[in-house]
């Protein structure tokens, strides 16, 4: 039976091969795509959520337009790692599907709610902004979500926001701390995990050389994308992030993992954002999260492969 997942987002190219790889995969039940600003503003990032839906040949995800803004601070983007887009690289036409009328937030509260509890999970590339709203509106959510599978953090990696801060978190932390102070079962995948999944040049030549439509623009995507991780470390390619959610819930086996504690910092101006890991459990403060640390890259991938060539 399919696992009935929201994936809520800022795409991003990374969040847009993330995507991809979800409706690629006869293992998941695509409830729907709900957008939040990050990467880029709230503008683009719903219509780059319907783009990549079209790419993949699947316009009848439903699309959902969430928060404007960070619950408390004012909207920081990316645009000079994600292009004035959000989505540079490959050419992708304007989305003719429509965008759903209901808000983001309402749209997780009442899917969370009608369905069976522990029943459906979250797939958070972005901001927590929108699951930290459905909580405020609706905090019996918490009790009912099977998981919440989150790109975000860093510990010995460090940020790459500020130097204690990983982007998804340093947005917006008031609503990070809500998520991880829930009791919600979390699986966060911060970048210690995800610098270790370099996107090669003979890794992305394999998507260059698919005969469909959504190879060759993973490609264009990530030539984009990673041109300024390479600067910025050196590396033959850059960390391909959003994507290990979704191969995460596909294939947990790539991943080692240990459950510990997540803090936010929420009040220093100086660490604000950053995900406080409690890796060699020194406090005793409770686990509330499991925190990958490694991953095969290869086999990850190897994966992506596998199942973006059986995409149109």
């Amino acid at each position: 039976m399919s696992l009935p997942i929201i994936i809520d987002t800022d795409p991003g190219q990374d969040d847009a091969v993330a995507i991809l790889l979800a409706l690629a995969s006869p293992e998941f039940e695509v409830l729907g795509i709900t957008a939040v600003a990050g990467n880029v503003p709230l503008a683009l990032t719903e219509v780059n959520a319907r783009k990549i839906c079209e790419l993949a040949g699947q316009s009848d995800i439903k699309v959902y337009s969430g928060a404007i803004r960070p619950m408390l601070r004012p909207l920081v983007t990316a645009e000079h790692v994600h292009g004035r887009t959000g989505l540079d690289g490959p050419v992708l036409p304007e989305p003719t599907m429509p965008l759903q009328q209901q808000h983001a937030v309402d749209f997780i509260v009442e899917t969370l709610m009608e369905r069976p509890a522990g029943t459906v999970a979250l797939c958070t590339l972005g901001p927590l902004t929108n699951i930290g709203l459905a909580l405020v509106r609706e905090p019996r959510i918490a009790s009912r979500i099977k998981r919440i599978v989150a790109m975000g953090g860093g510990f010995f990696e460090g940020g790459n926001t500020t130097p204690a801060a990983e982007f998804n978190i340093y947005v917006d932390p008031q609503a990070a701390r809500l998520v991880f102070d829930a009791g919600i079962p979390i699986t966060l995948i911060p970048l210690d995990c995800t610098h270790q999944a370099l996107t090669t040049r003979a890794r992305v030549e394999k998507f260059r050389k698919m005969t469909n439509k959504s190879g060759p623009a993973v490609a264009e995507l990530l030539d984009f994308f990673e041109r300024f991780d390479e600067q910025k470390y050196g590396t033959d390619g850059g960390p391909l992030h959003d994507p290990c959610v979704i191969a995460w819930l596909l294939k947990p086996e790539l991943f080692t993992s240990r459950d510990v504690n997540v803090s936010i910092e929420c009040e220093s101006e100086l660490t604000m954002g950053m995900t406080v890991i409690d890796w060699w459990r020194v406090t005793e403060r409770k686990a509330n999260a499991t925190v990958c640390r490694g991953i095969d890259a290869d086999g990850f991938f190897a994966l992506m492969a596998e199942r973006i060539a059986k995409l149109r």
